[in-house]
């Protein structure tokens, strides 16, 4: 364990939501919600206006319209969203050659691995060692600022896990260091959940036999949670409830595939409850895939029998997709391929093959489409959606809220809202003042979709 605070976590405050209301003049200081916008939609990132209404990530859309009924309710543009993120990951790669992303809008650093590494071993004290790491810390986030006009929470320690519990602490737009050495003291309070890995089954196991602290973690022993968890789960609990970790910062690491499981404390048995749980893992790792900007192409299901038998079945999708409810559709559909006669232990949903995300996925669409038409309309649904897709008919043009525009009279502004034939723009910019509201008819030859402005103008 180290004895400079030398590693730091960064994750920027409602990165999406923060990223539109800075592209977008009128929502500053306003509720703005992203996310899925149709009757299955959830909840990607809300801003901190809306959060105050009870909107929070993966929450239903149609529940977060009715705790916030006046917020911005936008879809996704993760050209912004990329683009601003490797300004992010730009500036801390300054600071280290070990920068070990997360997602867009997280990662850790490691120190002492870059330029200011010597100045930190050179430390006379821990103490002057942690002032220096503040002082890198701060600048950064002022950086930050600078270069996008964006916020972000730091977490300064001396692992990885002690650097994430510290920018929890830090939300929103703040810094926070945890010594080395008060790791333990820090922790003991905290419920089990704020430890990495305690999911909804792990935390309702340790409940059960009394275990609600880190604390009571800590205490209950190496023997009692590997007796409770198994062994690999149960010594990671005990390690992480002492402070101790060693994992090392890994840069620039390439995902091959995103996963989500869970272990039940009793076996499951109905079907029923089988498909239900596997409907939740498929959500949740759909949460994960955006919350890294991918899609993928292979829904990958996992099933632990009651016997420790381990079995895992795999689709392949036509093309790479994020959408919830084709995961959902296939994780059930390879469940039917499974025996689960006497019990399942575990469950586990993943998707593979990755992809940078696409908006708006064709396969996803065709998906849907051809689940609710029935097989033998697939190849009508087909050449209607490649038609839709190359937009022959002008006016037949889709507009997404949110949506990057621009129009040959008025210039640039984002699609505020569409239907019955009409299409609403707020011509505004990142740099201008709050814009004024046009209305034209969908088909208009003049209005374009265009990219993303970048938050800070260029140079000159």
């Amino acid at each position: 364990m180290r004895t400079v605070p030398s590693i730091i976590h960064l994750d920027m405050d409602a990165f999406f939501a923060a990223v539109e209301q800075a592209s977008k003049p009128s929502l500053r200081g306003k509720p703005v919600i992203v996310g899925g916008l149709g009757g299955r939609g959830v909840v990607s990132t809300a801003s901190y206006e809306a959060r105050r209404f009870g909107v929070h990530s993966a929450m239903p859309m149609a529940q977060a319209r009715r705790l916030c009924p006046n917020a911005a309710f936008l879809t996704g543009r993760f050209d912004a969203y990329r683009a601003n993120s490797e300004i992010v990951m730009g500036l801390l790669r300054e600071r280290s050659p070990l920068v070990e992303p997360l997602s867009l809008d997280e990662a850790f650093v490691d120190l002492e691995a870059g330029p200011y590494g010597p100045a930190l071993a050179a430390a006379a004290t821990p103490a002057e060692g942690a002032q220096l790491v503040l002082a890198l810390a701060e600048d950064l986030r002022a950086d930050i600022v600078e270069r996008t006009g964006l916020t972000a929470s730091v977490g300064v320690a001396g692992s990885k896990l002690m650097a994430k519990i510290a920018s929890e602490q830090a939300k929103p737009d703040g810094l926070v260091l945890i010594e080395p050495g008060s790791e333990r003291a820090v922790l003991a309070p905290m419920p089990v959940r704020a430890l990495p890995g305690i999911g909804p089954a792990t935390e309702q196991a340790l409940r059960r036999a009394g275990l609600t602290t880190v604390a009571d973690l800590a205490e209950a022993g190496f023997e009692e949670l590997v007796a409770l968890l198994g062994k690999a789960h149960g010594a990671g609990v005990f390690q992480m409830a002492l402070g101790w970790d060693e994992r090392p910062v890994v840069p620039d690491r390439d995902a091959k595939s995103v996963s989500v499981e869970d272990t039940f404390e009793v076996d499951l048995a109905d079907r029923d409850r089988i498909l239900h749980e596997i409907e939740q893992l498929a959500a949740r790792c759909v949460r994960r895939l955006r919350a890294a900007g991918r899609s993928g192409r292979t829904v990958v299901l996992k099933v632990r029998r009651f016997d420790f038998s381990t079995l895992t079945r795999s689709e392949t999708l036509r093309g790479p997709t994020d959408d919830a409810e084709v995961i959902v559709a296939t994780a059930r559909r390879l469940a039917t391929q499974v025996d689960v006669t006497g019990g399942v232990r575990l469950l586990g949903v993943g998707v593979a093959q990755l992809a940078d995300f696409a908006q708006e996925d064709l396969f996803a669409q065709l998906e849907r489409e051809e689940r609710e038409a029935g097989p033998g309309a697939a190849a009508v649904v087909a050449e209607e959606a490649v038609a839709e897709a190359v937009v022959v008919d002008p006016a037949a043009r889709r507009w997404w809220p949110g949506q990057d525009v621009t129009h040959r009279e008025f210039g640039p502004g984002w699609v505020q809202g569409s239907g019955v034939g009409r299409v609403t723009v707020r011509f505004e910019t990142p740099y201008s003042g709050v814009g004024r509201v046009r209305t034209f008819a969908v088909g208009d030859g003049e209005l374009e979709a265009s990219g993303a402005l970048p938050l800070r103008p260029p140079a000159g």
